[in-house]
């Protein structure tokens, strides 16, 4: 079983910063994109960032220029990087792998695996 495990929420003051850290099983990390989600109360799941398997980044406008997301292929792991952080980034942050390939018999597969996710508070 494919475990996803997420760390380093917690409550940081407007314009502070935090790191979060996801990891998951060595043997699918490395054929695995990698995507950090966020939820906050009474709104849907949106998309934050995304790393592809060869690194390449990709953020939705509202985190552009103040998060980064990284992935340590020897640890993993799959950081995000949070600066400048407003009250607006208050939620629970989730980390999504998503690891897809091809079959013996030639036929693509993508399987998905969530974490539990780590809350993230933003207030003064």
């Amino acid at each position: 079983q494919v475990q996803v495990v997420e760390s380093g929420g917690g409550l940081v003051q407007p314009g502070g910063s935090l790191r979060l850290s996801c990891a998951t099983s060595g043997s699918i990390f490395s054929s695995s994109a990698m995507y950090w989600y966020r939820q906050a109360p009474g709104k849907q799941r949106e998309l934050v960032a995304s790393i592809s398997t060869g690194g390449m980044p990709n953020y939705t406008d509202s985190v552009k220029g103040r998060f980064t997301i990284s992935r340590d292929n020897a640890k993993n792991t799959v950081l995000l990087r949070m600066n400048s952080l407003e009250p607006e980034d208050t939620a629970v942050y989730y980390c999504k792998v998503v690891q897809s390939g091809v079959s013996m018999y030639g036929s693509p597969y993508a399987y998905a695996y969530w974490g539990q996710g780590t809350q993230v508070t933003v207030s003064s």
